[in-house]
């Protein structure tokens, strides 16, 4: 019979091993994505976050073209990269979710971070509502009301698990803005790394910028993907209006495996 010290070590040691699989799991579906020799299929899956009646109408009215600008900016920016492929992704919306997935705390670091997506692993499992071919990348979107929330809480992409957590306004006002971070976050899940401050959501030069190269360098009028933001003038940020006002960068395209080191 093992004693309480006995079974922390088995504890420890099974943790290690799933610890182990997961990142060999995550090493492999990496190396092979970046080879870009087939689409990265990109499942979809909202989820009434406040369980507001206006945000299930909205979820009801949910259609896979609302979805079609992060393909298409994706296909827009490989093909700048020279990128043959076509498509570059296929992105899918799954069947809406019931269960609320697990949370993950402000500030969370390494382990937290990692222990969640185990979490996220075995809660996507459970309550999986997509029938197709198994997803390269799952995507949640956690939809807020408009008329319940003011603020949102951050949204994560974690590539070790080709997960992601989107959270967003239930409101054809926001379908833009909800694509760009939907976007931000499928790239994090690629490989991409974020690109500003993350006190001050300023951009970091030169990585972050667009156009690192304009004469005068202010104001910018387009965002890159990782950078997030469009630097008017010091002190003035806005969120890009759409897709079409970003591009990915050169670090953000060398993390994706589109431009050679």
């Amino acid at each position: 019979m093992l004693s309480s010290s006995g079974f922390r070590i088995l504890r420890i040691t099974l943790l290690l091993i799933i610890l182990f699989v997961v990142a060999l799991n995550t090493w492999l579906s990496t190396v092979r994505i970046h080879a870009w020799n087939r689409p990265v299929w990109v499942v979809l899956y909202p989820i009434n976050a406040d369980q507001r009646a206006d945000t299930q109408s909205y979820i009801d009215a949910l259609d896979p073209i609302h979805f079609e600008g992060v393909a298409h900016f994706f296909q827009r920016e490989a093909e700048r990269y020279n990128l043959t492929l076509n498509p570059v992704t296929e992105v899918y919306l799954a069947p809406a979710l019931s269960e609320q997935p697990p949370e993950v705390g402000n500030g969370a670091g390494v382990l937290e971070a990692v222990i969640w997506s185990l979490k996220m692993r075995w809660w996507s499992w459970r309550n999986d509502s997509w029938e197709g071919p198994e997803p390269d990348v799952q995507i949640y979107l956690r939809y807020f009301s408009p008329n319940g929330s003011s603020e949102l809480a951050h949204s994560l992409g974690l590539q070790k698990g080709m997960i992601g957590l989107v959270n967003g306004f239930a409101s054809v006002d926001y379908i833009d803005t909800n694509n760009f971070v939907i976007t931000h976050e499928l790239m994090h899940t690629l490989g991409a790394s974020d690109k500003y401050n993350l006190v001050t959501n300023e951009p970091v030069f030169p990585q972050g910028y667009a156009d690192p190269d304009k004469i005068p360098l202010l104001p910018q009028t387009r965002a890159e993907i990782m950078g997030g933001r469009v630097k008017v003038s010091p002190g003035w940020l806005l969120m890009p209006p759409s897709l079409n006002d970003v591009i990915v960068g050169k670090q953000t395209g060398q993390e994706l495996g589109w431009v050679v080191k």
